[in-house]
């Protein structure tokens, strides 16, 4: 009797999965976007279901009428895109800026210099170029990911984009970068300083950001689509407010 009296007082205080909005949000997102729908479920009593991937592959699958509620893009033009076609029924809002750096495993090479770090990522490369290591260098896909854009930018400016080409190891999306990255065959990959600090991958992985103006600056956009609801409306406001910026500005987003 105890123990059904258990399970249903959990039953009556539990947030119910079923029928919870679904969110599309950019895999930089992974950890932060988690902790924030954790605190907005504990505040309010409401479930989210948290879909990650990429911010073009979410744009398509949106198009062609997926049932997310809420899209977080990693940019501000697949959104723009959603709205100029007509998928949803505004821009949305921006609501981080990101950083990208350049991450390693911890411990086992030299860290690119913070005062110079484009130089310390072409020597990084210039040494697997030459084959005096057998290892590569990770990025996310441009033609899907922002992140993967910003990556490309980068190596174009520093001319390093050729010279890279044998060496690049794609992922899908962000996150699947930073696994590669942080691997055994890996030396090390321009991708999300959000991953690289979250405190799943802090103790492994070494991080240094990549200066904002050699790559289109990451703005962060989110938008409702024409399937919201009341809670993916609310969570759509609480994303807006001190509490969750405070969560972004922790793995490295500015919400300013």
């Amino acid at each position: 009797m105890r123990l059904l009296l258990l399970l249903c007082g959990w039953l009556l205080s539990a947030p119910v999965m079923a029928g919870a909005p679904i969110v599309a949000a950019a895999s930089s997102l992974q950890f932060a976007l988690e902790e924030a729908a954790q605190q907005f479920t504990q505040q309010t009593g409401q479930a989210l279901r948290l879909n990650f991937g990429s911010s073009g592959n979410f744009r398509r699958q949106i198009a062609q009428g997926a049932p997310f509620e809420l899209f977080l893009s990693a940019n501000e033009g697949f959104v723009q895109a959603l709205y100029d076609e007509g998928y949803v029924d505004s821009a949305g809002v921006i609501y981080a800026r990101g950083r990208l750096a350049w991450v390693q495993p911890a411990g086992r090479y030299s860290v690119p210099s913070e005062q110079a770090p484009l130089a310390g990522v072409q020597e990084a490369i210039a040494a697997l170029a030459e084959g005096q290591q057998r290892l590569r260098i990770a990025i996310a896909s441009p033609e899907h990911a922002p992140y993967g854009v910003a990556a490309q930018e980068v190596l174009q400016k520093a001319g390093l984009w050729e010279t890279s080409e044998p060496l690049r190891v794609q992922g899908e999306n962000v996150s699947q970068a930073m696994q590669f990255a942080l691997s055994d065959e890996a030396r090390g990959g321009l991708v999300a300083y959000s991953l690289a600090v979250a405190p799943a991958l802090a103790e492994r992985s070494e991080a240094v950001l990549m200066p904002e103006t050699w790559h289109t600056p990451l703005r962060q956009r989110m938008v409702l689509t024409p399937q919201a609801g009341e809670v993916a409306h609310a969570f759509y406001e609480w994303l807006q407010q001190a509490d969750a910026k405070a969560i972004f500005e922790t793995y490295g987003f500015s919400t300013d």
